[in-house]
């Protein structure tokens, strides 16, 4: 990524331990009460079939009745199968198979629309079944949750060619796009990760490095010290790294400020929707999400097209003024869009010259319209979100550890006053960062990469086995979703010490750590061929947020409330993590 160090390019993935919300307690004098939630959980279960199958297109239909028909004979045929398979082979994980997919469905649900998360669901099977995998069955498909780091190297080292491919639940593929990164197939992931890379390079990262600077110390300098003395950390961190993502996908003055807040909150609508019931009627959480990504579509569609004529009209004009084309493409010549869309056009002719030539084209020069927006909508909720989570936990974290506030405080401040003495500022403590001064900061990339740990943000890595096979000992049928739980692997005592505990020091000497970390231990931004493109990215963004709030504030929580925010795709406190600032005096920061 052109670091001047090797750990701002090798980190993977994030975790928070949930606080437990209380449990409400019914109690019912009546069995006519108990008979009826009875009854209406089998009406809930039959609506949710019911939908399903009418709202699917007529090719899903089709598929699923050829499938019901078909299943009987397929089982005894699997069966028959499976058999010889396993004959000296373990058994299937303990836990609930398909039959059970409504209740706990249900159940997953119920804890992603309650302040306990998602993960709630997840946490309480692994207690029941203990260590290293259980089976569950959520929206149909049968679920295998594994937290081993052995499990781990074999799912994600080699990924395709191990006989798994990636998998997300269907609500996440219909709202990201089937040619989502996300989403797509091995083949079609290898050459959109291609195509997208540019995005990552030296000079990407440099420039958002130095954008996302300005963006911060203007929301931490200017607009905090006019504003109160509480300001909520989750709001500000998603409008800041939404327009630093958006300056580099789409450009800093291609949209107006109403469009670009209307693309926001539909980026949010989306994430919401990602975990929610998959039914396409008129006020539900799902059909509220397609909505928003039509939206997202619309105005994504709309700038290619007006950036294609623009384009062509530049080509003709090439030939009789080159730099009258140069002037035309200088507002949009370094954001993401513009040069996929160059790419493109330059693709497009060299391959009617090969053509004219009879010599063989490469259809992966560049994406379609489609590939585009459904990329671009990824990667804004790849940038913006889940960063601006990492970023709300981790200052909790320091909130709740003030002596080891402090003790950073004293070094960041140490080193903003070196980068002054050195010439490289302004005479301002708070001078534009680059990557090389983030690179000087060891105790704050510590700090980053503990909050990562306990924050997981991503909280599993789903993988579909293509065959059957084994997965840490235990049986896996062909279809089943192999989930590498990231979040158990973080909090797992035999792994870490204090697991629970914010203790950055534990990742003290990159080197030193590294080579005693067990491999596959540390899944922050996946690992093996899919890891996070964006890692050092986001990365960045939270170093330079952790200084510029240290070197000019001291804070405390506002709310102790450890309710999560319901429906998140990615856990975050629901009250935003409100904070207390207390300005650093001159003479505390000279000191």
């Amino acid at each position: 990524m052109g670091m001047a160090k090797p750990w701002i390019g090798s980190m993977d993935g994030m975790m928070h331990r949930q606080l437990q919300a209380p449990a409400c307690q019914s109690h019912s004098s009546s069995s006519f009460l108990g008979v009826s939630c009875l009854l209406l959980l089998f009406f809930l279960a039959a609506i949710y079939c019911i939908v399903i199958i009418t709202t699917c297109n007529n090719n899903n239909n089709n598929r699923l009745i050829r499938q019901l028909i078909r299943f009987k004979g397929r089982r005894r045929k699997n069966d028959h199968d499976r058999r010889d398979y396993n004959e000296n082979n373990a058994d299937a994980p303990p836990g609930r198979g398909w039959w059970w997919s409504v209740v706990e469905t249900l159940a997953f649900v119920s804890a992603n629309s309650s302040g306990r998360g998602f993960y709630h669901f997840v946490e309480a099977r692994h207690r029941r079944y203990g260590p290293p995998c259980f089976r569950t069955a959520l929206f149909g498909a049968t679920h295998v949750f594994v937290s081993s780091p052995d499990a781990a190297r074999s799912l994600l080292a080699a990924d395709h060619a191990a006989g798994f491919s990636k998998r997300y639940v269907r609500t996440v593929a219909d709202l990201l796009g089937e040619h989502s990164l996300l989403c797509a197939s091995h083949a079609a992931h290898r050459a959109l990760r291609r195509a997208v890379a540019p995005l990552f390079n030296a000079q990407a990262t440099a420039s958002l490095a130095a954008n996302f600077d300005a963006l911060t110390r203007r929301l931490i300098k200017r607009d905090w010290t006019t504003t109160t003395s509480t300001v909520v950390v989750l709001d500000a961190a998603l409008d800041i790294t939404f327009e630093a993502i958006c300056d580099m996908l789409i450009g800093r003055t291609t949209l107006q400020s109403d469009v670009k807040r209307q693309l926001q909150s539909d980026v949010l609508a989306v994430t919401r929707a990602m975990l929610a019931f998959p039914l396409r009627l008129p006020g539900t959480r799902f059909h509220a999400g397609l909505r928003a990504r039509k939206r997202i579509m619309e105005v994504l569609r709309q700038e290619i097209a007006s950036r294609q004529r623009r384009i062509m009209d530049d080509m003709e004009e090439e030939e009789d003024d080159d730099d009258d084309h140069h002037h035309h493409h200088s507002k949009h010549d370094n954001d993401f869009l513009q040069s996929l869309l160059l790419l493109r056009r330059r693709s497009q002719q060299q391959q009617l010259l090969q053509l004219r030539q009879q010599s063989p084209s490469n259809e992966d020069l560049f994406l379609t319209d489609d590939q585009i927006v459904d990329n671009i909508l990824t990667l804004i909720i790849a940038g913006q979100v889940t960063t601006a989570s990492a970023i709300t936990w981790m200052v909790k974290y320091l909130a709740d550890n003030k002596d080891f506030q402090e003790t950073l405080r004293s070094v960041q401040l140490e080193l903003a006053l070196k980068h002054k003495a050195d010439g490289n500022g302004d005479g301002d403590a708070d001078a534009p960062l680059t990557l090389q001064h983030l690179n000087s900061m060891e105790l704050a990339y510590m700090t980053v990469k503990e909050s990562l740990r306990m924050a997981s943000i991503v909280s599993w890595f789903p993988r579909v086995a293509l065959e059957d096979c084994q997965v840490a000992g235990f049986h896996i049928n062909k279809g089943w979703i192999v989930n590498i739980d990231a979040r158990a692997l973080h909090y797992d005592a035999t792994l870490y010490d204090n697991p629970t505990m914010f203790d950055p020091s534990r990742f003290k000497g990159e080197d030193t750590y590294t080579k005693r970390q067990a491999p596959y231990s540390f899944l922050v931004f996946g690992a093996g061929g899919r890891t996070c493109l964006g890692m050092n990215l986001a990365k960045i963004m939270m170093l330079i947020f952790l200084h510029h709030l240290v070197t000019n504030w001291r804070w405390e929580m506002a709310d102790e409330d450890p309710s999560l925010e319901k429906w998140a795709m990615f856990p975050r406190l629901k009250s935003g993590c409100p904070i207390h600032l207390t300005p650093i005096s001159d003479q505390q920061e000279a000191s």
